[in-house]
């Protein structure tokens, strides 16, 4: 990026994915924050216009970085950060090719295993099967294999009535995933660092309303978790992050049967794009280990480069 003072920096925010209004939310925050770090801002909502629209308002811009704000599909899965490649613009987070990866929780998994990392035993069925009958033993959770922010969980129990009756805006393929009981855990990577460990608390499962409304979960940080698995916590998000060729910042999310100890600790997903509104995990945590929200969202532009 420019060696600049205060590089200009477009913030890209709002997007097309169902995940918009979080995203400008998010957007809002790191524009204001970026103001503070010095930089100079410019916001665009990439979700009023086409992509070549988007492609054009940006190389007339000519910004030394594009701030990635965006959240869900396009804006976090390799879609924008290709264009951006190709127009040659720094820009924040992970490259295509981790974007990709991590918006694909099947294949996430498959780096996890490779890896050598624990995650729970899964597989894709049609929407249709998942209705139709149990596709795996019960407990069991069903969601999009590619969307991020816990869009569309189902989580069924041990004893249920039947089958999952999924909405029709579910996607014609869902992953199918064992149930793990306990907590829930995250970690966020910032660079090479591995930075705390958060024990969620919610009435149920994390899901959309539970991270982004207020209220809808408790933040424990650090978590009152035995040494063993708060450090293995971040060993696994540090080792996730790289195995999957993440860049910047990542958070990996986790659940821990309390009853079976270590082996009890299972990743979920890692989220490249980590929310960055009031109540987002990843900001907390930079604050916790002493980097203020203006002191990690410039962070990110310092660490900003095409090729990620």
């Amino acid at each position: 990026m420019s060696s600049r003072a205060n590089p200009k920096v477009v913030v890209l925010m709002g997007g097309p994915s169902a995940e918009r209004e979080v995203s400008l939310s998010s957007g809002a925050e790191c524009a204001a924050a970026l103001r503070v770090a010095g930089c100079e801002v410019i916001e665009v909502d990439a979700g009023q216009q086409t992509s070549a629209a988007l492609a054009v308002q940006l190389q007339e811009i000519k910004p030394d970085v594009v701030f990635n704000a965006l959240h869900g599909r396009w804006g976090e899965d390799g879609c924008i950060q290709g264009m951006l490649e190709w127009l040659k613009i720094p820009y924040t987070h992970s490259g295509v090719l981790a974007s990709a990866l991590t918006m694909n929780k099947l294949r996430t998994k498959d780096v996890y295993r490779a890896a050598g990392l624990p995650c729970a035993p899964s597989q894709i069925a049609t929407a249709e099967e998942v209705s139709a009958d149990h596709v795996m033993k019960p407990p069991y959770v069903v969601k999009p294999y590619n969307e991020g922010s816990s869009v569309g969980i189902y989580i069924v129990g041990e004893n249920p009535n039947g089958p999952p009756q999924l909405a029709s805006d579910m996607p014609d393929e869902v992953m199918v995933e064992a149930y793990v009981p306990g907590r829930e855990l995250t970690c966020t990577v910032l660079g090479d660092r591995a930075l705390t460990v958060t024990d969620i608390i919610t009435d149920s499962w994390y899901d959309y309303h539970a991270k982004y409304a207020d209220g809808g979960s408790r933040h424990v940080i650090p978590a009152e978790v035995p040494t063993e698995i708060f450090n293995a916590c971040k060993d696994y998000a540090l080792r996730a992050h790289q195995a999957l060729g993440c860049r910047g910042m990542s958070r990996t999310d986790f659940r821990w049967d309390e009853a079976a100890g270590l082996p009890g600790l299972m990743l979920l997903e890692t989220n490249t794009q980590p929310g960055m509104t009031p109540t987002s995990l990843a900001p907390e945590q930079a604050a916790h280990v002493g980097i203020d929200f203006p002191a990690l969202c410039r962070w990110l532009v310092e660490d900003a480069s095409c090729d990620r």
